[in-house]
């Protein structure tokens, strides 16, 4: 692919402005940010990642992997911003699954100890775990919003934070995890991924093509469940002061 084949890709940008525009619907500022910012940090990336690929040293791979996290950890939390210490909280969560995917990947020697594993892969589950914590944040505030005199009455009768609030954290951890794994049930009839289908484009065995997406299939069910598991535990705690009082939470 050329930069002219590419730029008339953007063709696929101007179709959702256009229907911005027509329905009033005020997504063409935020689309053409996304565009932008996606094309200047993409070309940015890609030459950092071929400097830290050349080079094969450590450093540069923990960097990358903490550049990750840091930048996960400043958009997931925008939508916390109304949970004490939100931001601490989402490092611990990224660096957690980052060290619990990786620990395995590499213990049990599935992947090798290579940049160029560690830090696509890295990319992936750090990237997803970010969207699940919107997805968890956005769904817990507001859970909490509209069952607030239902927890306070279960304080009122003597009950712990942890009963008064279980029923909305154990459904706003099921409602972030259903499209990843709804997603996974249809995957190679609805929907083939595009990792998997870049390999067989780039001429890969297609077999281990699919023995790969596979790994990040698994990867991805344990990133996005351990993800808004531990995320909600860390949070709950810091909605209530130490009258047990429910403090208040802006979604």
């Amino acid at each position: 692919m050329t930069f002219l084949t590419l730029s008339l890709a953007l063709i696929f940008v101007l179709i959702p402005i256009i229907l911005s525009k027509a329905f009033n619907l005020e997504l063409e500022k935020d689309t053409v940010i996304a565009t932008v910012r996606s094309i200047i940090q993409l070309l940015i990336v890609g030459y950092i990642l071929q400097f830290v690929f050349d080079s094969e040293n450590i450093i540069y791979t923990v960097l990358m992997i903490a550049l990750m996290i840091g930048a996960a950890t400043q958009n997931a939390r925008k939508k916390g911003a109304a949970i004490k210490g939100i931001t601490w909280k989402l490092i611990v969560t990224f660096v957690f699954v980052e060290i619990l995917t990786q620990g395995i990947l590499l213990g049990f020697h599935i992947t090798p100890a290579e940049a160029q594993y560690i830090i696509p892969i890295s990319g992936m589950m750090i990237g997803n775990s970010m969207v699940l914590s919107i997805l968890f944040l956005n769904r817990f505030t507001a859970e909490i919003n509209a069952h607030q005199d239902e927890i306070e009455l279960i304080l009122s009768l003597g009950g712990t934070p942890k009963q008064a609030i279980h029923s909305q954290l154990i459904a706003s951890i099921k409602a972030s995890t259903i499209p990843t794994i709804e997603s996974q049930k249809t995957i190679g009839l609805v929907q083939l991924p595009g990792m998997m289908s870049g390999q067989i484009i780039a001429g890969a065995d297609p077999v281990q093509a699919v023995q790969f997406q596979l790994l990040i299939l698994f990867l991805l069910l344990t990133t996005v469940v351990v993800t808004s598991v531990l995320l909600g535990f860390l949070s709950y705690p810091t909605l209530f002061n130490k009258q047990m009082q429910l403090l208040k939470v802006d979604a």
